[in-house]
């Protein structure tokens, strides 16, 4: 195996010399569970590998994953953190691949970093995780590769590494795809001075604010509008950290803000005002829309009953209707909704510096683009069942030969 050392300008970070260890086909291991697979054989079968070998590296990280999918996060976090102290790359061989793509990664649950393999699923694209530790650490080597990618997503338990490393790829011996300082201006408070004042572009002030400090807004010992920019009620407010709507609450007035905090016992949370961004029928249509290279590309539309939209909750697979809009969104994407908001989508482009990322997004009535939030580690999958999908196949395999494309175009 081909290795090139670490750059010298990065030797303050402790260098770990690590096995490089070959990984199951994680999209196909999503695939199985996606498809009804029973979970229970499939993490025994994980556990007898340990059985014979308590090394063994790569069975710690199925079975990280298998445990996460089966909503045991602390047993997948604990599997990760075993499998990561006995190696920290991680190759997915692939027959006949023609690219090797080096993944930039940090410890953490399935939110944490780029799903790569998910974007290459079926292509000739050999996959090698690296992953640093909390604290932006590197091994001593890499294997060769043909371009790497930065996958690590912003978050209070990556700010540490993202901090450390900015600056990477211009000291990387290959071309790197995104950058970390970049991404650290995607923390929700960062991203609407980002986007602050950007053509067709509609994103809420948010601020990142202390329970005990919101408390005092609550109890009338502090304006609103002094801790959050033009605020008035309804509030958006959600914990820091939190994921999929999960502590996501909408607080009517000052009384509600103050039962809300005691009963989540709040320590940091990202406040926003309200947006209502229903559609004339009464619907919440919420769009993820991945930008690879500039270019935007429809992932997925949820069609939602409630403000609080998220895929899973919007009753996509109950609902033929639902999943005809959907289909028709990905059918005339390119030639309605991307002319429609094409200025907004070149500043986010333009603003955000990235070469891959994903947006959560949605329509107002008055036809800006509202931007819930961005990163780089969103899922992006074909996972969904294709008697039940049928359409996600042919746009999803646009999704992923354009990624194909950037990381060929970059590889040079």
């Amino acid at each position: 195996m081909t290795a090139f050392p670490i750059p010298e300008a990065l030797a303050d970070i402790t260098p770990v010399t690590d096995p490089m260890v070959d990984l199951p086909n994680q999209a196909a291991l999503l695939r199985q569970v996606f498809e009804g697979a029973e979970i229970i054989p499939l993490i025994q079968a994980e556990l007898d590998k340990l059985h014979k070998d308590v090394t063994d590296a790569a069975a710690y990280l199925s079975l990280s994953l298998l445990y996460q999918l089966a909503s045991q996060k602390d047993n997948g976090l604990a599997c990760q953190e075993a499998g990561l102290h006995y190696a920290r790359l991680f190759r997915q061989p692939v027959e006949g691949a023609t690219l090797r793509l080096l993944a930039i990664c940090a410890p953490g649950d399935l939110m944490t970093n780029t799903p790569v393999e998910l974007l290459v699923e079926g292509l000739p694209v050999e996959v090698t995780r690296l992953y640093v530790d909390a604290q932006g650490g590197l091994p001593d080597f890499a294997p060769d590769h043909d371009v790497a990618l930065f996958a690590i997503g912003e978050s209070d338990e990556t700010r540490a590494a993202l901090e450390r490393l900015q600056g990477l790829g211009g000291l990387w011996p290959r071309a790197m795809i995104n950058d970390p300082a970049a991404i650290l201006d995607l923390s929700r408070d960062k991203l609407w001075r980002k986007l602050e004042g950007a053509s067709g572009v509609a994103i809420p002030p948010t601020v990142r604010i202390s329970g005990g400090t919101l408390m005092g807004v609550a109890r009338g010992d502090r304006a609103l509008d002094d801790v959050l920019p033009g605020g008035a009620y309804p509030l958006i407010v959600r914990p820091v950290g939190s994921h999929a709507g999960k502590g996501l609450e909408k607080i009517d007035d000052a009384a509600a803000l103050a039962a809300y905090i005691e009963q989540a016992r709040l320590h940091m949370a990202y406040v926003s005002p309200f947006v209502d961004y229903a559609s004339a029928d009464g619907c919440w249509r919420k769009y993820r829309i991945a930008f690879i290279g500039g270019q935007p590309y429809l992932a997925h539309m949820a069609v939602g009953d409630h403000w609080m939209v998220h895929y899973l909750n919007a009753g996509m697979a109950e609902s033929e209707a639902k999943r005809a809009e959907e289909a028709a969104a990905m059918a005339g994407f390119d030639a309605g909704f991307a002319v429609r908001h094409a200025e907004a989508f070149e500043a986010l482009h333009e603003r955000l510096g990235l070469d891959y990322f994903a947006i959560d997004c949605a329509e107002l009535p008055d036809g800006r683009l509202l931007v819930f939030e961005a990163d780089v580690s969103m899922i992006v999958h074909a996972l969904d069942p294709k008697d039940l999908y049928p359409y996600k196949q042919p746009q999803m395999r646009k999704v992923f030969e354009a990624f194909e494309a950037l990381l060929r175009s970059k590889a040079g």
